[in-house]
């Protein structure tokens, strides 16, 4: 039976923020060996915040992504290797390189109302013989419609999809729908969803962009990734099965490699807190939760109120650099009010 839609499996990339960026070489084999058998069409592997983004600001690897890129390439036999670049961070040069490695997808990303920077990284793409993909991160914060004209302008610099893309887990059933249908409705491109659990609405938000006709998905196996995680690989797959969508992949092997590979890396991934669960209400990238809490164990603040604060500030994917500023805000505060008390 043919797959109502195309699988990618992006453990190795949104799942490096779970890990502070500390995947090795043979958890790269492990894992791209375990889902290139259950037959995942596409599987991504860079650092959590893309290509370039081993540094003081993101985090530094623990091993240089060019080499888990290569050894991705070179343990796949079926399977497609994509990475992540997000203009500013990552460089026309990583790119090259990534496809030197064996990367044949390069998917990139901006902030949703910065379609526009991505005009050169997608060109390139495209002329490095590569499956460019735009992917527009933090979707929920603009209405369907002005997405679209955003998707657009991917689209129109050669974009082959183009993704709604819940960065902060923020979007309900309903958000996830009508984004996925307007794009649908708008390009003659493929259309993507990438879903993240802070509200727990991942698979539901999947699912619900099926039923609107989207072309590709995406999961981490075990929901391993930034925030409270992503939508489950091995859970989407089974819903899908039970739902009637084809999806290409053993249900029992990508279970496998869920419990015998990917969950001994994190035991407790899945398990959405309470700072997982404000990422979703407050809509803050979800990348930032790390660093608000360890700004938060800094200056004695909940990390509740860090997230809450940032979220009434729409802070944005790239300026990680406000959370020490909030931080710093609420510990006065804080200081003042008792002083007053």
């Amino acid at each position: 039976m043919t797959a109502a839609f195309r699988l990618t499996d992006s453990t190795l990339r949104d799942g490096s923020h779970a890990l502070a960026h500390r995947f090795r070489i043979e958890d790269v084999r492990a894992v791209v060996r375990g889902l290139d058998a259950a037959g995942v069409p596409v599987i991504e592997v860079s650092h959590g915040d893309g290509l370039g983004g081993s540094s003081f600001n993101y985090g530094f690897s623990a091993t240089d992504e060019m080499e888990l890129i290569r050894v991705a390439a070179e343990e796949a036999q079926h399977a497609k290797i994509a990475v992540l670049l997000l203009p500013g961070i990552g460089i026309k040069e990583d790119l090259v390189r990534a496809r030197e490695a064996g990367a044949s997808v390069a998917r990139i990303a901006t902030h949703c109302t910065e379609a526009d920077i991505s005009q050169q990284h997608i060109e390139l793409a495209k002329e490095l013989g590569m499956e460019a993909v735009g992917f527009l991160m933090m979707s929920h914060m603009i209405e369907p419609d002005h997405l679209a004209e955003e998707a657009a302008k991917m689209e129109s610099y050669g974009a082959d999809c183009v993704y709604v893309v819940d960065s902060a887990g923020a979007m309900t059933i309903d958000d996830a729908r009508r984004r996925v249908a307007t794009l649908k409705a708008r390009l003659d491109c493929a259309v993507g969803i990438h879903a993240h659990n802070n509200l727990s609405l991942a698979v539901a938000n999947s699912l619900a962009a099926l039923e609107e006709g989207v072309d590709q998905v995406d999961g981490c196996t075990t929901g391993l990734g930034a925030g409270a995680g992503n939508c489950p690989t091995e859970v989407l797959v089974a819903a899908c099965e039970r739902s009637g969508y084809a999806t290409g992949v053993d249900p029992m092997r990508v279970v496998e490699v869920a419990d015998e590979v990917v969950r001994p890396l994190k035991p407790d991934q899945g398990v959405i807190d309470g700072d997982g669960l404000m990422l979703g209400y407050a809509g803050v990238y979800g990348s930032f939760l790390l660093h608000a809490r360890r700004a938060a164990e800094r200056f004695g603040i909940d990390t509740k109120e860090i997230l809450l604060e940032l979220g009434r500030r729409k802070v944005v994917g790239g300026q990680e650099d406000m959370i020490i500023d909030v931080a710093v805000e609420l510990e006065r505060r804080a200081a003042e009010a008792q002083a007053a008390g």
